[in-house]
């Protein structure tokens, strides 16, 4: 598997963005991006949740199911053409038109000759205040996968899969050596600064333990900026296989930040912790029950 000129390292490039209400401005924008990731020798690029909009589930309107699109379509073929030119593998997501009233919350990976090599529909959707995404999404089924790359092994999942164990965990032991998080999460109004540092740092912890407890990259990349009732909180973030944050973005600017990663650390921390290896998969099944009723034996 080519790698770049550093002994089995992969430059990964993430584009924190603000976004504009017309959906051609973001998507020229996040092009330019892109660009400006692989000059800086980015392999793979991952744009930030939905970035060819706003982030629109703020309300509940049929009329914003317009801004949906067939996949493959217009924008995956324009993104193609751009990750032939520039020899790189795109993330991106979008809000996929399946078929007359079934959308998505999609994230397509883009091979370096411009092929899509997989796709994963976002399995955890939000009803939550500012976040009416049941209106919009239909829960994903395409499971939790990895999609081999020219520059390695590609699981994603979006935004709020990021709170769910099972989620990493599965795309871990379906191969992945990097897990992409495209996210559009923020600060909801009128809450204490106490409140907001609370939930920005349990986001980032939660994300950091995926990346131990699975022995893999995790690459968040999230949105800056006011959008309606929201003010997206950014620091897009890379944390190695050990849960350390090796990159960061600001938490109010636009950003393209590239991030060389040591693919020899996967192997290297999981001989040191292997959990995989410790795991009681025999005694792991009532994971399948939506809850585990108390134990009515007594002593």
């Amino acid at each position: 598997m080519p790698k770049n000129s550093k002994s089995n390292t992969v430059s990964v490039g993430l584009l924190q963005m603000s976004c504009d209400e017309r959906p051609e401005l973001n998507f020229k924008k996040g092009v330019s991006r892109i660009g400006e990731a692989a000059k800086k020798g980015a392999q793979i690029v991952c744009l930030q949740e939905l970035f060819r909009s706003q982030y629109f589930c703020q309300t509940e309107d049929t009329e914003l199911f317009k801004l949906a699109e067939s996949i493959p379509g217009p924008s995956t073929d324009a993104l193609s053409r751009v990750a032939r030119e520039k020899k790189i593998v795109i993330v991106a997501s979008l809000f996929e038109k399946r078929t007359p009233g079934i959308y998505h919350n999609t994230a397509v990976i883009i091979d370096v000759d411009g092929k899509i090599v997989g796709k994963y529909r976002k399995m955890h959707i939000p009803d939550d205040p500012l976040y009416y995404e049941k209106f919009y999404f239909t829960p994903g089924d395409l499971g939790f996968q990895t999609h081999d790359t020219r520059f390695g092994k590609v699981g994603t999942l979006v935004c709020w899969d990021q709170w769910f164990p099972e989620a990493a965990r599965l795309t871990a032991l379906s191969g992945a050596e990097f897990l992409f998080y495209p996210t559009a999460i923020g600060w909801l109004p009128g809450e204490k600064d106490e409140m907001n540092q609370a939930q920005h740092s349990a986001w980032e912890t939660i994300q950091r333990a995926h990346a131990i407890a699975n022995g893999l990259f995790v690459v968040v990349v999230n949105r800056v900026g006011r959008e309606g009732n929201l003010t997206f909180w950014g620091q897009s973030f890379v944390a190695d296989p050990f849960g350390r944050i090796i990159a960061k973005a600001s938490a109010d600017k636009e950003e393209v930040l590239v991030v060389e990663c040591d693919l020899n650390k996967i192997e290297e921390t999981r001989q040191n912790w292997p959990f995989l290896r410790d795991r009681r998969i025999d005694s792991y099944a009532p994971l399948s029950a939506r809850f585990l009723e108390p134990s009515s034996t007594k002593r």
